[in-house]
């Protein structure tokens, strides 16, 4: 298993603590099987089968990037605490978002995190995709 904590730019808190998304509660947990996305009280879980590709992004707009926002043009979401990069990850399936024991009934083709080392996360998740490995 392994964790990727989301990017923490100091002078972004004060917009996402409102939200409940701080340092603490914002991460991408990936396992064998799923790729867990927390980010306060938001919860999505990918099977690692359904990711298509996990691509570098950004940088972003911060109006772009901040808090939990759904895309115009695709319907992807994103969970952003930073506007330097992130990684998206395009799926075969879509998936809904989770708000406790609640299911969001919007679902997404795609997910993009602004994780701290998103070089690391596209490369862990790309791996999974490569004849002969998984």
């Amino acid at each position: 298993m392994t964790d990727f904590s989301f990017e923490d730019q100091p002078r972004y808190r004060p917009l996402l603590l409102p939200f409940g998304v701080t340092p603490g509660r914002a991460n991408v947990t990936v396992d064998d099987q799923d790729v867990h996305v927390r980010f306060g009280p938001w919860r999505v879980e990918i099977s690692r089968g359904n990711i298509l590709e996990a691509t570098l992004t950004g940088p972003f707009h911060w109006w772009k990037a901040l808090g939990i926002r759904r895309s115009l043009v695709d319907g992807g979401i994103t969970f952003g605490t930073a506007t330097a990069a992130g990684v998206c990850l395009r799926l075969r399936e879509r998936v809904s978002v989770r708000i406790g024991r609640f299911t969001v009934p919007l679902r997404h083709p795609g997910v993009t995190v602004t994780v701290a080392d998103p070089e690391a996360l596209a490369a862990v998740l790309s791996t999974a995709s490569e004849p002969g490995t998984g």
